[in-house]
């Protein structure tokens, strides 16, 4: 007897609702990612249509990156590392502005398997900052690399659908 493997390609559904989200306020998207190396932006183009809101992306892995590319201060990343929650809203803002979006989004943190910066493992910071006010999601996150940064990639876009949902 065979049976039918499922299909576990496609879009996300919480990316597809981002879409939908960002179309009906007629918002764009930028994203910038350290450790979740591109995931955000490949679930956002997952989605058919994902081209009506979809700016760009910059992955921003190594910290002097965050600030030559994202313009994330350089005294902040000198006082307190790229694993912080105001680098997270930096790098949101940068990728908003430099790539000419409504809604900018960030994250960074700490993936492992090997501690940063003093920071554990799981340890994450996700920010969405759009035309009215930025936010900020910190989280401990547990499971191995590759849940963080699937993880991440989830609570960022959480958040952004939190921010782009019409009032109302």
């Amino acid at each position: 007897m065979s049976h039918a493997v499922p299909d576990v390609t496609g879009p996300s559904a919480r990316a597809v609702e981002l879409v939908e989200a960002l179309v009906a306020r007629g918002w764009t998207l930028a994203v910038a990612e350290s450790l979740t190396g591109g995931l955000v932006l490949a679930a956002v183009v997952d989605v058919p249509g994902a081209s009506r809101v979809l700016r760009g992306g910059v992955v921003a892995y190594a910290t002097e990156l965050k600030a030559t590319l994202l313009g994330v201060d350089p005294d902040l990343l000198a006082a307190r590392g790229a694993v912080d929650a105001d680098v997270a809203i930096a790098m949101a803002a940068g990728a908003r502005e430099r790539l000419g979006a409504d809604l900018g989004l960030g994250t960074t943190g700490v993936a492992g398997p090997d501690p940063q910066d003093g920071h554990a493992p799981g340890t994450v910071h996700v920010a969405a900052v759009g035309p009215l006010h930025a936010r900020v999601v910190s989280l401990h996150l547990t499971g191995g690399r590759d849940q963080v940064r699937r993880d991440a990639r989830d609570a960022v876009l959480a958040l952004a659908l939190d921010m782009a949902r019409p009032a109302g």
